[in-house]
Order: structure tokens, then sequence, then C-alpha cells
């Protein structure tokens, strides 16, 4: 198991100071606290990604119309030139 690249014993000491510091009684309001905050950061890329996705999906389809115009509109101005 590794979060955030810390291992089983670095999250056990972590564990064992915070015990020592906040007590039992606030612990699990502060594990709460942390889960809540880690929530939203994950909601809050997930929604960043979609977006980004969103954005690019729209890039490419004008890319895509542009190069689908653009010899059709050198032909044109040819003609118009001949």
């Amino acid at each position: 198991m590794n979060v955030f690249g810390i291992g089983l014993p670095e999250m056990a000491l972590i564990f064992i100071v915070a015990l020592l510091i906040f007590g039992p009684k606030k612990l699990p309001e502060i594990g709460r606290s942390v889960g809540k905050a880690i929530r939203g950061f994950q909601d809050a890329s997930k929604e960043f990604q979609n977006e980004f996705q969103k954005e690019t999906v729209q890039i490419e389809e004008a890319v895509k119309t542009k190069a689908e115009l653009e010899p059709r509109q050198i032909e044109s101005a040819r003609k118009d030139e001949g």
C-alpha cells in the first residue's frame, strides 16, 4: 500500500503522532475533514479533466472543418483569378 509516496509504516507513525497531538476524540472529526477535502479535490480534478476534454474536442472539430474548407476556398480563389 503506497499513498502519496507514503508506505504503511510511515502512515502508522503519522497516525500515532496525530493521536498523541489531537487525542482520540478529535481524530475521527479530523479524518472526516481530510476525507471531505480529498473528495473535493478529486471532484475538481475530474471537472477540470472533463472541461479540458470538451475544449480539445471542439478545437479538433474546428481544425477539421478548417482543413476541409481551405482547399475549396483556394480552388474558388483560383477560379476567380483565371
